[in-house]
């Protein structure tokens, strides 16, 4: 063993996954992981039910906006930072580590892989940010960036790099950094697939005391409300889109209808695993996602090929100052927009970057980074600059309901947009449904996460253990819809985003112990690699 393999040395022959569990009730129950974060939920479930939720909102809210403005710079400089280590990580030596050994080879083929990718982390964001955010950005809706004068031309490219610049790299790095750090220490050490076994090689044994514990309850939290508070507003935009087409006026009990739809089919997913079930929706996912671009594109050919050059100019002339975090003209929008975003990547990190690291065995470490990072922002910059810039044309030549009242109501902004197209109404059913089968696989993954983390970090948690995680995301997505509507939604919104200032931290820990971890794997690389 030569000097570097003895100084990062990873023994974990005295830990057994699952060593702390207790089976009962057909749940493998990892102690006191299970039991807290059920407890914090049920608790949190019966605080809304007996308090005000303006009340609650009003505090966490006030809470987010004072870590924002804060810590606004840490977080620009943080998720740069993301970026340049991934990018640096990819092409040096280290690069070259198979995820699962040298012998390892991937469980998953490419359209596969980049289908759970997708569906777990940004894809349904796309659906209505990708009309709305640059429309905003570009009619000066709330607030505008650099200092731009809105409705100009110097607008135009903005408003599309900087809605490229939130969708891009930055995002894919934060999901990368978690992904990657847990697929190492799963996969080439034999630890856990929980976030706690990422800091073994800073904290010893103590990552699997009372230290793990606080890290991996974080996780649940953070990644169990974070999917209920996406499931509950993906049910106001799903039924908004479907007032607007039917011209209906459902209310509250049809989102909750959403709600238990939506959880039914993620419940049978789970039950089914990643192979028969998440794996499956996903690429369903991905062949819809790519029928609704391709027709748009060929609806809009003559403006959408160009316009996808155009914003990847324009990412490229604002990447740099967008990224500057002294450079403050407008001090709101950073904080409104950016840092926000950055706050929510990283809220959201432990949940999409442990289900990348689940089905990325046998990738290199570069073909990991390149691919996670890359393939995504390259197929969100396609759809940015298809979609956003219809909108924005339709703003410039005041056609349609968009580009004649401008921005009045986010949730129906794609439909509005569609109205000026042949076919518009499949074009809109098409999507509609695109959102509902995005949400189940977000729930579906995101529940196969927690099953994972509350079972001390086994692959596959028992299927009531799995039935149970995704039931409690719909109940309480519904709870919070039935008791407090939208100021419900956004008081828990604002809950999971204070999340980022504790994540933010491990994750600069994780940079520090995946790259131990990769040097003592490094001479292991070398040795078998001259023997294939």
């Amino acid at each position: 063993m030569d000097d570097m393999t003895k100084k990062y040395s990873i023994d974990t022959t005295d830990y057994q996954v699952g060593q702390d569990n207790v089976q009962k009730w057909g749940f493998d129950i990892h102690n006191p992981v299970f039991g807290i974060s059920a407890f914090l939920v049920v608790l949190f479930v019966i605080l809304t039910l007996v308090f005000d939720p303006t009340v609650t909102r009003d505090a966490l809210t006030s809470t987010k906006d004072a870590i924002i403005n804060q810590f606004d710079s840490y977080f620009m400089l943080l998720a740069n930072a993301f970026v340049i280590f991934c990018v640096i990580l990819a092409f040096s030596p280290l690069g070259k580590i198979r995820l699962g050994g040298a012998k390892a080879r991937p469980e998953h083929g490419y359209m596969s892989w980049l289908a759970m990718l997708f569906a777990a982390g940004m894809g349904i964001g796309l659906l209505f940010w990708g009309v709305a955010e640059p429309t905003a950005y570009y009619t000066g809706w709330y607030h505008m960036p650099m200092g731009v004068e809105p409705n100009s031309a110097q607008a135009h490219s903005l408003a599309l790099g900087a809605t490229m610049y939130h969708w891009g790299l930055h995002g894919w790095a934060i999901y990368a950094v978690v992904g990657l750090s847990l697929a190492f220490f799963a996969f080439n050490k034999g630890l856990p697939l929980s976030i706690r076994s990422v800091f073994y090689p800073l904290f010893g044994d103590r990552a699997w005391g009372w230290l793990g514990h606080i890290i991996d309850i974080l996780a649940v939290l953070s990644t169990l409300f974070g999917l209920a508070t996406s499931l509950g507003l993906g049910a106001q935009q799903a039924t908004s889109g479907i007032n607007y087409l039917l011209g209906t006026d459902y209310g509250t009990a049809f989102q909750i209808s959403v709600i238990g739809l939506v959880t039914c089919i993620a419940i049978f997913s789970v039950i089914r695993g990643i192979e028969g079930g998440v794996k499956v929706l996903s690429n369903v996912n991905l062949i819809c996602a790519f029928i609704l671009l391709l027709a748009v594109i060929a609806l809009t050919f003559s403006d959408s090929i160009p316009a996808v050059w155009f914003t990847l100019g324009a990412y490229v002339e604002h990447f740099v100052p967008l990224s500057n975090p002294f450079n403050r003209p407008d001090e709101d929008w950073m904080h409104s927009w950016t840092v926000f975003y950055w706050a929510w990547w990283i809220s959201w990190s432990p949940f999409v970057g442990m289900f990348i690291a689940r089905v990325s065995k046998g990738r290199t470490v570069r073909e990991f980074l390149l691919v996670v990072i890359g393939l995504p922002t390259l197929l969100s910059l396609v759809w940015m600059g298809v979609f956003g810039n219809m909108a924005i044309t339709q703003v410039i030549e005041q056609v349609g309901p968009l580009g004649q009242n401008g921005l009045t109501d986010i949730s129906v902004t794609l439909f509005q947009v569609y109205e000026q197209l042949p076919f518009s109404s499949f074009i809109s059913i098409i999507s509609i449904a695109l959102v509902l089968v995005f949400f189940i696989t977000s729930s579906d993954s995101g529940s196969l996460v927690i099953d994972g983390i509350t079972a001390g970090g086994k692959i596959d948690a028992p299927v009531p253990q799995r039935i149970f995680w995704a039931t409690v995301e719909g109940v309480i997505a519904a709870v919070l819809l039935w008791v407090g509507g939208s100021q419900a939604l956004q008081a828990l919104q604002s809950g999971v985003v204070t999340t980022a200032l504790p994540f933010s931290i491990i994750l600069i820990l994780m940079c520090v112990a995946l790259i131990q971890g990769l040097l003592s794997e490094y001479p292991t690389y070398k040795a078998q690699s001259k023997f294939q």
